[in-house]
């Protein structure tokens, strides 16, 4: 395997932004011929085999015939899924393994894995197809800064009649329970997943989701791995383009010079289409002070809006 190729610091404030980063084909054809044939899926087609359709449609089944290995909770990672393994070459994948060490370090644990199937209407028969309702995990975990990542690992193309999994970007930051947001069915600007074979979205723990209705006769799969770091999670990527100026303020409103919109400023203050023109700027807020974390620098600030809500002038000449 060669060195891991760790995100820039633009990718990584991208995720700051939005709570996710994706890596399109990231994994081979070879690799993820290997996954399936690790699972014992057979022929995904529902016109296969009655006994192949019975499997498919029985989780705990599928899982157990599986050459997936069962991984104890907090296993270190590169440990749980060895060199030479499907999953251990997978997350060795230089721009996978870069994305982990970017965001959780080099020494993280495997919280859990778990593999996601959506079959298509044969294997329900006579009983409705529902999509699964829009959450956010670990409702338990109180932590606002400090996160975990999960790997959704989609190792066949997936079409939009597939029903990948929906996602609204940029709700990382907002913790809520589990179910209060079931009641939103559709949110503007949230996303359905449809990507080729291969591709991987790494996101923060905190984003809102939920999978889709599969109208195919093809089984859907998504493998899903939990990560929790072990080390500060502080300027862990390729810092070599972070110059030192983020912070510096610019002209806000009255702007006679149109900003750069790859500038971290930029990225941290972009609206998303679900934010309210006013209370959005509560996101750019949480954002900053999440991207405050990721560098170690607690003065850092875009367009002032931290500062503004810090300015205590009892503190002035102290």
């Amino acid at each position: 395997m060669t060195d891991s190729i760790r995100l820039t610091t633009t990718q990584a404030a991208f995720f700051a932004a939005n709570g996710y980063i994706e890596l399109t084909s990231v994994v081979p054809e070879s690799l993820n011929r290997r996954f399936i044939d690790a699972m014992n899926a057979g022929d995904r087609r529902e016109d296969g085999s009655p006994e192949n359709l019975a499997k498919l449609s029985h989780l705990g089944r599928l899982i157990a015939e599986s050459d997936i290995p069962a991984v104890p909770a907090g296993t270190p990672l590169y440990d749980a899924l060895g060199v030479g393994t499907v999953l251990g070459d997978i997350v060795r994948l230089p721009k996978i393994q870069g994305a982990i060490e970017s965001l959780v370090g080099s020494n993280c644990l495997l919280d859990h894995h778990f593999v996601h199937v959506a079959n298509g209407p044969r294997a329900y028969g006579n009983n409705p197809q529902v999509s699964q309702h829009l959450h956010q995990d670990s409702t338990i975990d109180p932590r606002v800064f400090t996160f975990d990542i999960q790997l959704f690992y989609f190792p066949h193309e997936v079409t939009q009649e597939m029903g990948g999994t929906r996602f609204v970007p940029g709700t990382h930051l907002r913790i809520v329970s589990e179910s209060s947001v079931a009641r939103y069915q559709n949110m503007l600007g949230q996303r359905h997943i449809s990507c080729p074979a291969g591709t991987v979205f790494v996101m923060h723990h905190g984003i809102w989701h939920g999978g889709e209705v599969n109208r195919t006769n093809l089984t859907r799969f998504l493998y899903k791995l939990r990560l929790n770091p072990t080390e500060p999670q502080v300027r862990l990527w390729d810092t070599t383009d972070l110059l030192g100026q983020e912070s510096q303020q610019r002209p806000i409103f009255f702007v006679k010079e149109r900003p750069d919109p790859e500038s971290v400023a930029s990225i941290l203050t972009r609206p998303l289409p679900w934010f309210e023109n006013d209370t959005g700027r509560i996101e750019y807020i949480q954002r900053i002070r999440f991207w405050r974390k990721l560098i170690g620098d607690q003065s850092f600030d875009a367009d002032y809006w931290a500062t503004r809500l810090e300015c205590d002038p009892c503190s002035f000449g102290a």
